[in-house]
């Protein structure tokens, strides 16, 4: 079934996030400082161009970690031993991830210091956006927080199993963003026995625990109704 290998090729993917996530503390640090960073873009209002360019400068040195991980474990699989070839292969890898980084933090500062300079002259001010905009930042942010956490607690797989469920966090982000969307009580209940219907789901095929699925729906739910009050 084409769906279903497709399903087990996403799986495989974040797999491989999360072993590079649980194994080097360095991309952990990333994901904190791309979860900080889209917020307080977020909260300084910056236009949706200097954003864009923001998000693509954190994806990038996101990719040059996770590359660089991946040529470190291929270099330790061709040469075991101590090589100097080695050594050089994996200092130019980290050298890609050092020049990126750099990179990135000048875009930031190039697109940020106008707007952190604002806040010291006239305060702070928390930028309005779109119910559409936070639902797709609530989103990122479930999904990084969901990474980071069964990085954490390094169980199960990416789509199944694992402290949290990722499943119940997005149903119960995506309910919560509804609920303020629609403002209609017909389709936030829909929307919620929807959510509990994946919850549950995902315990009766024995893929989650009670647990797992509970701390998923509350990180879902809480994280969105929070950016929903702070951003709307």
């Amino acid at each position: 079934m084409p769906l279903r290998n497709w399903i087990k090729s996403a799986n495989f993917a974040i797999e491989g996030i999360l072993h590079a996530a649980r194994t080097q503390r360095h991309l952990r640090y990333h994901f904190y400082s791309a979860a900080a960073v889209l917020l307080v873009s977020y909260i300084l209002g910056v236009s949706r161009i200097e954003f864009m360019l923001i998000a693509l400068s954190v994806i990038a040195v996101l990719l040059s970690e996770m590359f660089n991980t991946s040529i470190e474990a291929i270099v330790d699989i061709v040469s075991p031993n101590r090589s100097e070839k080695a050594r050089i292969a994996k200092d130019i890898a980290a050298g890609g991830v050092f020049v990126t980084a750099f990179g990135a933090a000048v875009v930031g500062y190039i697109v940020l210091s106008p707007y952190i300079r604002n806040v010291f002259h006239k305060g702070l001010y928390i930028a309005k956006h779109s119910r559409e905009e936070i639902t797709v930042i609530s989103f990122v942010m479930v999904v990084i927080l969901v990474v980071i956490t069964k990085a954490y607690f390094g169980k199960g797989q990416p789509l199944r199993g694992g402290m949290p469920s990722g499943h119940a966090a997005l149903a119960f982000s995506a309910w919560t963003a509804v609920t303020f969307i629609a403002e209609n009580f017909t389709a936030s209940l829909l929307s919620f026995i929807l959510a509990v219907i994946i919850a549950q789901s995902r315990v009766a095929t024995k893929v989650h625990t009670w647990w797992e699925v509970i701390l998923g729906s509350l990180m879902g739910a809480g994280v969105t109704l929070l950016l929903f009050r702070v951003f709307m």
